[in-house]
């Protein structure tokens, strides 16, 4: 059974503030309570919209713990590998 113990209120919180950080306009759907189903939309600088989810824990990398969440944009037709918070939004902001 897929776990998402990861995503915790604090790791939400933090990908909001990385987001926040560089700019880029964002919400979430509230959905923390039920990890599975959290996901963050997110316009990126040329207007396209994202949307990061939370990975399974069968997706995280043991050595790696801090990649923790996955972005995709069905404009671009891509979907970034298990990121950290700081990662995904590096790679949403910089897509050309």
């Amino acid at each position: 059974m897929a776990l998402f113990d990861h995503a915790t209120p604090e790791r939400c919180a933090q990908l909001g503030r990385t987001l926040t950080a560089a700019g880029l306009t964002w919400s979430d759907n509230g959905r923390q309570d039920a990890p599975q189903y959290l996901t963050y939309t997110v316009t990126d600088p040329h207007g396209r919209t994202w949307q990061i989810s939370p990975a399974t824990n069968f997706q995280i990398p043991t050595s790696n713990a801090a990649q923790i969440c996955k972005a995709s944009c069905a404009e671009l037709a891509t979907t970034t590998p298990i990121l950290s918070a700081r990662k995904v939004t590096e790679q949403i902001k910089d897509t050309p």
